[in-house]
């Protein structure tokens, strides 16, 4: 009998999603997370079949003044291109027909076990929309991190040192400023193709052992295009031990005051603040202890309150790591 391997499901695991009466139980999803950056991005379709190329300015034409009967100097605009990669996220679920069939609801069972794969996919490229860099991972696309690295004009430090950092990003969203993007000719979102039953090769245990089992592919096309790097700000170097312990801490909200004010205007984007649920806490701390409040506010949107900082909405990151190095 082949054996199946651990990247497929067995029978351990379709009992540990029975229910007492024999059916599929109710999954509490304690791996989720929330990203809600994935909710901000709008996309465009790229004008490349391997991402999205862009023309951006980088000098004006020089003018001036003029005499009578004297003249001036031609000149002219100057352009560069900047080429954004789109990578390809893929997954494949190979559930034996036999292991899915067990409670007579296979459709149930699968549907479990494909929420499973979308959780994954989205925490992927929330992770990557931050930290991905196609330098060490070609097959990936370059998120924010890696473009903002260094200290300067819109990279500010809140102060820490070592490597138990975090940052807060402040993005501008907008068709001519910071967007999603998917291949020319693609389709946009994250694609399931149902494949049915399939006869598929074991690979472990007796190799080259054939097996019936239901597959799934899951397929998501996708990358970031950053046409103009004044509307996103990094403020980096949160030191999250001094923040826990309230020791020094980083004056968050003066941070946040600073990246507000590298915005060239609020005008035609949809800005947002990004941070982890530590520094979310700790915003709201920080708020307590000032009686005005900081800018902080809290309306109720929907039913729910949101913590709001001079009225751009701060959204939560868990993909925001606390282990960030140093950045000088």
């Amino acid at each position: 009998m082949a054996t199946l391997g651990t990247n497929n499901p067995t029978l351990l695991d379709w009992a540990k999603l029975k229910d007492p009466r024999g059916g599929i139980a109710k999954v509490v999803e304690i791996l989720n997370q929330t990203d809600e950056m994935i909710e901000d991005m709008a996309f465009q379709e790229g004008n490349l079949e391997t991402g999205h190329q862009v023309s951006v300015q980088t000098a004006l034409p020089t003018v001036g003044y003029r005499l009578l009967n004297g003249g001036t100097a031609p000149s002219k605009n100057r352009y560069a291109q900047v080429t954004e990669q789109c990578a390809i996220m893929d997954a494949w679920s190979n559930v034996d027909v036999d292991i899915a069939d067990l409670n007579g609801d296979q459709a149930a069972y699968r549907a479990t076990i494909a929420m499973g794969f979308l959780e994954a996919m989205a925490q992927k490229f929330a992770g990557t929309v931050i930290y991905g860099n196609a330098g060490v991972d070609p097959e990936a696309f370059t998120g924010l991190a890696p473009r903002y690295s260094t200290l300067g004009q819109n990279v500010l430090s809140g102060g820490g040192a070592g490597s138990d950092n975090s940052s807060i990003w402040l993005v501008g969203w907008g068709p001519r400023t910071v967007y999603g993007i998917f291949p020319k000719g693609s389709t946009a979102g994250l694609m399931h193709d149902d494949k049915g039953k399939q006869t598929i090769t074991v690979t472990t245990g007796i190799a080259g052992t054939l097996m019936e089992a239901y597959q799934d592919h899951f397929k998501w096309k996708h990358g970031i295009c950053v046409a103009d790097w004044r509307y996103t700000v990094r403020g980096c170097n949160i030191d999250i031990s001094a923040l826990t312990t309230e020791v020094s801490p980083a004056n968050l909200v003066k941070l946040m005051i600073k990246m507000r004010h590298r915005l060239p205007t609020l005008v035609g984007i949809t800005p947002r603040y990004y941070v982890n649920r530590t520094v979310y806490e700790f915003l709201d701390i920080q708020r307590f202890n000032n009686a005005a409040g900081g800018g902080l506010t809290y309306p109720m949107i929907d039913g729910e309150e949101s913590m709001r900082f001079r009225g751009i909405p701060i959204r939560l990151m868990d993909q925001l790591t606390e282990t960030e190095a140093t950045v000088t």
